[in-house]
């Protein structure tokens, strides 16, 4: 694609992972006026990706630069994004969105995907996961596998996305996951969101190991005892970090149990 076609526009591996590094990599809706869109940065090494509606994600169909060790699944040797990814590339200028016949989707229609929420993240979700991106962590949805083996027939559930139509799409439902779903537990109005990783070089999807915290999604209350001794039995022994997003401020907190002392 001829880059002033791109520039016309508003602008988002096998199993194993053997990436070369790129020093230029890592560093809403219609309710965002276009004034309040980031402009589109450029980059010289820019991947492609084709979104696929039936399953709420895009299949990475040009992959360059390094920060494909960190971002994406795996599977069937294919990477695929979720749209936190998919915004979070196109507006650091590192990826281009296409649609099913080639066409160059904007960065607003993909603000305008992220605000209807069908794809399992809403603008508050995305603005979590941009500002754990932009402090250099590795984020990826809480539950889903970064890889899976081959033998296993690859499938992925999105909340809340229609079942994929019967046609001729060559990537089929049943050819990508293996009802590996989104385990985005849900609590009264928490939610386990991210597993989030501390910066490093040496990640690796096949074996990312264990996540520094789980990110939860908290609503303007705070959780209730209850709540939060279920989300932490659903999170495996991983620390909790609960994140509350409003009007575009990102703020986090933690709880910790303490014992009063009895008084006489």
């Amino acid at each position: 694609m001829e880059a002033d076609k791109w520039a016309s526009f508003s602008e988002g591996t096998s199993d194993s992972e053997g990436y070369g590094e790129d020093p230029d990599d890592d560093d809403h809706c219609c309710a965002y006026a276009s004034t309040d869109i980031p402009k589109l940065q450029f980059r010289k090494d820019i991947s492609r990706s084709r979104w696929l509606d039936p399953l709420g994600l895009a299949e990475v169909v040009e992959r360059k630069g390094g920060l494909w060790t960190t971002t994406g699944i795996v599977r069937n040797g294919k990477i695929y994004c979720f749209i936190e990814e998919i915004l979070y590339l196109a507006e650091i200028g590192a990826l281009h969105l296409l649609s099913k016949d080639d066409t160059p989707l904007t960065l607003e229609h993909v603000y305008n995907k992220v605000a209807e929420g069908k794809s399992g993240c809403s603008l508050e979700y995305y603005e979590a996961y941009k500002h754990l991106k932009s402090l250099g962590y590795i984020v990826g949805r809480h539950g889903i596998p970064w890889s899976v083996r081959r033998s296993k027939a690859n499938c992925i559930v999105i909340q809340d996305t229609p079942e994929p139509a019967q046609s001729g799409d060559k990537e089929s439902r049943n050819s990508i996951l293996i009802s590996e779903m989104i385990n985005n537990m849900q609590i009264g109005g928490l939610r386990l969101a991210f597993d989030v990783y501390p910066p490093n070089s040496r990640f690796r999807k096949s074996a990312p190991g264990d996540p520094c915290f789980v990110l939860c999604l908290a609503s303007e209350y705070p959780p209730s005892k209850e709540e939060i001794e279920d989300l932490e039995r659903h999170s495996h022994g991983i620390p909790l970090i609960f994140c509350l997003v409003e009007h575009g401020r990102v703020s986090f907190f933690s709880f910790n149990k303490v014992e009063l002392p009895v008084l006489p």
